[in-house]
């Protein structure tokens, strides 16, 4: 069994579409939800499904890195999965689970990624930069915003009369499309190496 951490800022409708791809599977566990946001939206969609929710703000993130990683650690946990997680992931964490935190970026990197790169930021961006096309890019994590390795891109057109909703709603479809699949991409690489 690979149990996942689904890590998310806002309201949650990636892991939750995660929660319910990998309700079925008898090789895939989402274990518990992260947010830094008691907040957010993740966290009635996490109850409503039953999850373990787990509030960690950014300064606990910071101060309390080996803590956090112990706790992972002894949930057992296999694969992070950032689902619209906005803090920046420290580099301990990312040493402590190496090619094993992947995330979601809304548009096709490397172009219009990096530090506050995140929802209408980076679709203002694609539209401002006249771009005929956008996309989504799942990717492993590493020490630099946006810059780990491509695990999957998906593709959409960007029409002239393109607003930042209506990308917004585009790239949203392809994320529920193929995030999931990519998170099966990962963990199918981590069967392989287990």
């Amino acid at each position: 069994m690979i149990n996942v951490a689904l890590f998310a800022s806002g309201s949650g409708t990636n892991a939750e579409n995660l929660i319910n791809y990998f309700s079925a599977s008898k090789e895939v566990k989402i274990k518990l939800v992260v947010t830094n946001n008691a907040e957010a939206g993740v966290v009635k969609r996490a109850e409503a499904h039953k999850k373990n929710i787990q509030i960690i703000s950014k300064q606990a993130l910071a101060n309390y890195t080996d803590q956090i990683i112990d706790f992972l650690q002894t949930e057992k946990v296999d694969l992070i999965v950032l689902a619209g997680f906005l803090l920046k992931i420290p580099e301990k964490l990312i040493q402590a689970f190496p090619n094993r935190i992947i995330n979601i970026h809304p548009a096709l990197l490397p172009k219009h990624g990096g530090k506050g790169m995140y929802g209408h930021h980076v679709h203002k961006a694609v539209i401002d930069a006249k771009e005929k096309e956008s996309g989504i890019t799942a990717h492993y994590v590493n020490e630099e915003y946006d810059k780990g390795a491509t695990i999957l891109q998906a593709v959409c057109k960007v029409d002239e009369n393109e607003t930042v909703e209506t990308l917004a709603a585009k790239i949203h479809e392809l994320e529920y499309f193929y995030f999931p699949k990519a998170v099966e991409k990962v963990i199918e690489n981590l069967k392989v190496k287990n």
